[in-house]
């Protein structure tokens, strides 16, 4: 491997950088035939200013070994599909530049550009001295891509390619939206380590620059924000960029129906690799208490605020699978419940759970276990966030059903990072020009499901 060297002035962050002898074989790429079935065609849908989309989309499926969020997009010249991991936070998109990494339209962005400085990276490859391939390029602007699953980052460049998106949402397949010069990081081959099977690199969807909702909106002019409806496993979802209707089968229209909250920037940056005076570019809402069966936890709401050095707070994760909670928090939320829940037989823990019953003695409704509700009250009582037993609750091997959420530990950076498995089957808009969150709680009370969203 070539050996390149990048100048970066102010990280505060220590890289973990590892050595060439434990990096495993390069990952193939898998294209799984559900995701192959959500490629789709251009839209019909109303066009955006210039021509193009007013959408695009990227299709979701669930990674039962990882429970990450995967997706399928095209990318390089001649087009080839990349599997990459969902990440509300994050820098850029990155994907691992080493292994099979052919294209003939790729570029460097250069050191000193505008691009390089928008990117806020302060870094630069100085010089490499293999041959030039995107992983090796002189003169060039430097990023520093993280596995936020691990918690691993390195050095990378930053480069443009062409990059092609759906922007319909059904079985038939299609011609694809492009994106002719979309910028993103470089990764190496072993920080895929700890990612779904197949998959080789990490989608941003966070806040930054050229994550992907703000760089898709400069792209094809359309509204900055996104939506998000996670799918449990066997099952699809859908992140919508854009101006689209939120319409799911049978008839369920969302559009116009959503609840919804500030979102926050926490002014401390949250990432592995920042800079002095970096603000978070993740989500962050201002949850103000938490209700089991309507009533009200006794909380330290001090935690719940994020105070000057950026601990504290509520943030939303798609790679952290199930909702965590600071020591004390957890441990109230648990004990309503099981009060809440003491006529149902209890069995022991299954880890990392720490409150379980036996399933069979639970029933099931269209909302999933009939267990009590657990409410994320926001700025008032009527922006709560009513989740039922689908999203509360997690079937375990053995037949165990546990309380799905985990204890954070006692001094946590963040006191509720709220998981995936609570946001399956919610729709949830990041609306990041109105600085809000929208969200429509379960859709199975609406008797729809991610899998139904249409567009097009």
């Amino acid at each position: 491997m070539p050996q390149s060297f990048l100048t970066s002035p102010s990280i505060s962050h220590i890289l973990r950088l590892p050595s060439m002898a434990r990096m495993p074989p390069p990952l193939a790429v898998a294209c799984t035939a559900l995701l192959l079935l959500l490629f789709v065609s251009v839209s019909p849908c109303r066009a955006a200013s210039g021509g193009g989309p007013s959408a695009v989309l990227l299709p979701v499926s669930k990674d039962d070994a990882t429970q990450q969020y995967v997706t399928m997009f095209r990318q390089r010249t001649p087009q080839a599909p990349l599997k990459a991991v969902l990440d509300l936070a994050g820098a850029t998109l990155w994907v691992d530049c080493e292994a099979g990494y052919v294209s003939s339209s790729y570029a460097r962005v250069p050191c000193g550009s505008k691009q390089c400085r928008l990117a806020k990276t302060n870094a630069c490859t100085t010089s490499c001295d293999g041959a030039p391939s995107p992983a090796c390029l002189n003169d060039t602007c430097g990023g520093f891509p993280e596995n936020t699953v691990t918690h691993v980052s390195t050095s990378g460049n930053v480069i443009t390619d062409v990059l092609s998106l759906p922007t319909t949402f059904r079985s038939a397949p299609g011609p694809l939206a492009t994106a002719p010069a979309f910028l993103f990081t470089c990764g190496a081959t072993f920080l895929t380590e700890g990612l779904a099977a197949g998959a080789t690199g990490m989608v941003s969807l966070s806040r930054a620059r050229f994550a992907f909702p703000t760089q898709l909106a400069a792209t094809f002019r359309f509204s900055r924000k996104f939506a998000l409806c996670l799918p449990p496993a066997a099952a699809a979802g859908v992140v919508i960029f854009g101006d689209a209707p939120y319409v799911f089968q049978p008839g369920v229209d969302l559009s116009k129906s959503l609840i919804y909250t500030p979102l926050l920037v926490n002014p401390v940056s949250t990432g592995g690799v920042s800079t002095k005076g970096d603000k978070s570019t993740e989500y962050f809402v201002g949850l103000t208490r938490i209700k089991v069966n309507g009533r009200a936890v006794p909380l330290n709401t001090t935690l719940l605020a994020i105070n000057k050095k950026g601990v504290g707070g509520t943030k939303l994760s798609t790679v952290t699978p199930y909702t965590v909670l600071e020591t004390s928090i957890h441990k109230a939320v648990t004990d309503a419940f099981a009060a809440e829940t003491s006529m149902i037989p209890r069995v022991p823990a299954v880890a990392p759970f720490k409150l379980c019953y036996d399933g069979s003695k639970v029933a099931g409704t269209r909302v999933g276990p009939a267990v009590p509700t657990v409410e994320l009250v926001f700025q008032s009582e009527a922006t709560s966030w009513v989740v039922f037993g689908a999203n509360s609750m997690v079937a375990t091997k053995g037949g165990a059903l546990c309380l799905g959420v985990v204890d954070g530990g006692v001094a946590p950076e963040t006191s509720v990072v709220i998981g995936g498995h609570m946001m399956e089957d919610n729709l949830l808009e990041f609306d990041l020009v109105g600085s809000r969150l929208g969200f429509s709680s379960s859709l199975l009370f609406r008797q729809t499901t991610c899998n139904n969203f249409r567009l097009g």
